[in-house]
């Protein structure tokens, strides 16, 4: 293995390194929202730098490695796995979206049992691990297979709002409330968003072709 090759697994090890924080502050804000445990919301939050900061130390590798001319196929690991860092971020992001309103939440009785967005949030974890599972593995089809799961939480998502939205009309009091779940909601359905923008990037960096904006190629 050449010292080039062995930067290239460093940066592939931090990505995933920021992959599984990233998974994890997902999971435990999920959790802080359906255990109602304010300790574990705090985690994520204060865990939120830690992912932040290895944005900026995968960052600065592809840069220190754009600048040695890699060849085709390294340069596209290069920029995918910057693009791939920038989704990983703003899922962290995501994850303390939900921790701060499962917080607000937390201080009122609970609006009704949470069943759509548990179920939501593992719809939205099974993509971004088959994504991440893709990378690794080199495995297109099952990149390719996350793409179309979007349009599930999506509709989850959207049906939800309705849901939330007769609530509000219903029952005022419960405004402050529900206008938190949707939030919460939001945030999933971005978590999936940022699932099917990985798995593209994973087509383009094992096959060269760029599928966004609904080019996919067969499995």
């Amino acid at each position: 293995m050449t010292h080039f090759d062995s930067e290239i697994a460093a940066l592939q090890e931090k990505l995933l390194l920021m992959a599984s924080r990233a998974e994890a502050a997902v999971n435990k804000a999920i959790r802080s929202l359906v255990e109602r445990e304010d300790d574990l919301a705090r985690e994520v939050i204060q865990d939120d730098d830690i992912i932040d900061g290895l944005e900026k130390e995968v960052d600065e590798q592809v840069v220190v490695l754009l600048a040695k001319a890699p060849l085709a196929k390294q340069l596209r690991l290069i920029v995918s796995a910057s693009k791939i860092a920038r989704d990983l971020e703003r899922v962290g992001d995501e994850a303390t979206t939900i921790a701060r309103r499962a917080i607000e939440l937390n201080t009122e009785p609970q609006l009704k049992p949470y069943v759509d967005i548990p179920r939501m949030a593992t719809m939205a974890m099974q993509m971004l691990n088959a994504a991440l599972r893709a990378f690794t593995s080199g495995e297109t089809n099952l990149a390719v297979e996350v793409i179309p799961q979007d349009k599930d939480v999506d509709a989850l998502n959207r049906q939800l709002y309705r849901e939330l939205a007769s609530y509000m009309i219903e029952k005022p009091v419960t405004i402050s409330r529900c206008l938190h779940l949707m939030t919460i909601s939001k945030s999933i359905e971005r978590i999936a968003d940022h699932a099917k923008n990985i798995a593209e990037d994973v087509v383009y960096l094992y096959e060269g072709r760029d599928i966004r904006h609904g080019l996919i190629p067969p499995v």
